[in-house]
């Protein structure tokens, strides 16, 4: 397997875990709603997601900086 189908790959890996978080958001933002949990509660599950959404950019600058690497 060559680099390219490496990098596309991880590439199609970061965008599904983009959508996953953002899947995850609006559920608990939901199921939070429905519930009535407290604001306590909802600030943990909105910082968690936006941990994850720090992790999702951290992994595309991971890729812009080996696509940069490899670009010859």
């Amino acid at each position: 397997m060559n680099n390219s189908d490496d990098l596309t790959r991880r590439g199609r890996r970061t965008a599904l875990f983009i959508a996953a978080i953002g899947v995850y958001w609006i559920c608990v933002t939901a199921l939070g709603s429905a519930l009535g949990w407290s604001q306590q509660l909802r600030l943990l599950f909105d910082l968690l997601a936006l941990v994850w959404f720090g992790l999702a950019i951290w992994m595309i600058y991971g890729l812009w900086r080996d696509r940069q690497k490899h670009k010859d």
